[in-house]
């Protein structure tokens, strides 16, 4: 059946299977350009990389996407409601409510024990504290770190750390998790448990991750990869830097190396 005329979506409305979707992105830093023009479609459920050398714009985008950072230009959607005209209030709800994120740095609270880390967005969003700490401790069992859960983050090492961060991304059962370089601080062997479980929870609850790194070894665990270069989608990049820097005819070229 078809939908009545009031009930039809707006033209300019993302695909209704893209839980995030994002149009023309523009931003910049300080005058420097962080985002060109970048579009993006995700699905829900999906584990997406975004790919590119240190600087390629693989963060703004992520911070884009999740509500940190209002683009210049262009929309960013999440489940069909535009994220881009939204206040700062309701962004720090979405983040809070339906997002998790980790990044290179863990950034846990020296002043609370590991398990309220954990728990710390169920606890700001009001979760009893039973069921905060239950869902906190059931994560870091399963990344084999329940038994420092009573303890201060000091008491940890860095990739002991960055699990906290992924059981505290993960305690809230968001619809999305942005992981910004997760795997950067660790060793191979700490790298492979972080992305296992990442990616087993994702397929197992259907959580869509948008994972920004420059390692191919983490790409890989990925559905799809979109790449970026300076800013810009790559493809769209590569042609730019042709269109400023175009290639001497061959006859030209051969002319040049034998003078």
């Amino acid at each position: 059946m078809v939908a009545p005329p009031d009930k039809a979506p707006p033209d300019n409305a993302p695909p209704q299977d893209d839980v995030l979707w994002a149009r023309s992105l523009h931003y910049s830093h300080s005058g420097s350009p962080g985002l060109i023009g970048v579009s993006i479609g995700i699905r829900a459920g999906e584990i997406l990389a975004v790919t590119g050398p240190r600087g390629s714009g693989k963060t703004t985008l992520l911070r884009c996407l999740s509500g940190q950072l209002l683009p210049e230009q262009g929309e960013v959607w999440f489940n069909s409601v535009p994220v881009h005209t939204m206040g700062a209030l309701a962004r720090e709800r979405l983040r809070r409510d339906r997002f998790g994120w980790i990044g290179p740095e863990p950034q846990l609270l020296p002043e609370l024990r590991v398990w309220e880390n954990a728990a710390l967005p169920l606890l700001i969003a009001g979760a009893s504290h039973r069921s905060a700490k239950r869902a906190a401790c059931e994560w870091l069992d399963r990344l084999d770190i329940g038994a420092f859960a009573r303890k201060r983050p000091g008491a940890l090492n860095r990739a002991e750390s960055q699990r906290v961060a992924l059981a505290r991304a993960l305690a809230g059962e968001p619809a999305v998790i942005f992981a910004d370089e997760p795997t950067a601080p660790l060793h191979r062997a700490e790298c492979a448990l972080l992305l296992r479980t990442l990616t087993t929870a994702a397929r197992s609850h259907r959580i869509t991750v948008v994972l920004a790194t420059h390692d191919e070894e983490t790409a890989a665990v990925a559905d799809r990869r979109v790449a970026l270069l300076d800013g810009r989608p790559a493809a769209a990049a590569a042609a730019a830097h042709q269109t400023a820097f175009p290639q001497p005819p061959e006859d030209q070229a051969a002319c040049s190396l034998s003078a």
